[in-house]
């Protein structure tokens, strides 16, 4: 029954890619995004875990991930 059920599986995975190529879809289809400029300077005047305001003048070059959450 092990068998039967990869069997299926993989029976499975071949339509979908058979009926992907016949729609003629690709892997990798272009995404456009618009530019709305760059973004606002924040100006928030409290600031958790660090020692003075973050601009992201001092952040350009790195990598932020920016979590903006209140207290409820």
């Amino acid at each position: 029954m092990n068998r039967w059920l990869w069997g299926l599986a993989l029976l499975a995975v071949a339509a979908c890619s058979l009926a992907r190529a016949a729609s003629g879809g690709s892997a990798q289809e272009e995404v456009t995004l618009n530019d709305h400029g760059p973004a606002p300077e924040l100006t928030n005047t409290v600031w958790l875990n660090t020692d003075q305001p973050l601009r992201f003048a001092d952040l350009r070059g790195k990598v932020v991930l920016i979590d903006f959450w209140t207290f409820g």
